[in-house]
């Protein structure tokens, strides 16, 4: 088997690399408190501007080795949704199992989640990959000391080729839980772009 040290991983064009403490941000923020007067829904908005924020900064300390975004505004209401890739290892002698990957690794990226009951696992087919395992599910997320936020997951599970025990796992997460069907088909569909790339060969090789 090729040997590959590169993956791509494409999301829609409207997407950004996640970023989201920025000045796109603060814009789209300002936009979506302009189109309420209800202090309830003005408090709604920042209150998910504050966990992107909170997801951008865990996702970078934690390592992503790849991390985009989106903050949108549709006619019904803000869209926000999030890719990431992480590295993860499995303990020497263990297989990497549900609750080996649920201690390393949550849409926050600080190992701090609690499954919700509709979480399911099942086996999924990548166009590029083949075979693959797929944790679906809502789960309640310790992103920060004092936020705690409900975002809609799904973690797909991908083995590195050539390298026993290593894995990496592409996790989408919203928290825009009214949206499950829709926002479960937009995370299969990006996560159902990932590739790897041959490695690239050194200058005269």
């Amino acid at each position: 088997m090729a040997i590959v040290d590169r993956f791509v991983l494409d999301v829609p064009e409207s997407w950004a690399d996640l970023d989201l403490s920025g000045s796109v941000l603060a814009e789209t923020r300002a936009a979506a408190l302009a189109l309420t007067e209800s202090p309830r829904e003005k408090a709604t908005i920042n209150d998910m501007f504050r966990q992107a924020r909170e997801v951008s900064r865990a996702a970078r300390r934690h390592g992503a080795l790849f991390a985009a975004g989106t903050a949108t505004i549709f006619e019904d209401g803000l869209f926000l949704g999030y890719a990431m890739v992480f590295a993860v290892t499995a303990p020497p002698g263990r297989e990497l199992t549900l609750p080996v990957l649920a201690a390393q690794l949550s849409p926050g990226g600080t190992g701090g989640s609690k499954a919700g009951a509709d979480r399911t696992v099942s086996a999924v087919t990548l166009p590029n990959i083949g075979q693959v395992a797929r944790i679906t599910g809502t789960e309640e997320a310790q992103i920060a000391a004092d936020i705690t936020v409900r975002m809609l997951t799904m973690h797909t599970v991908i083995p590195i080729p050539g390298s026993m025990g290593d894995y990496l796992i592409v996790t989408c997460a919203s928290p825009n839980l009214p949206l499950a069907a829709d926002v479960y088909e937009l995370f299969d569909a990006i996560s159902g772009t990932f590739r790897f790339l041959p490695a690239e060969q050194p200058a005269g090789a």
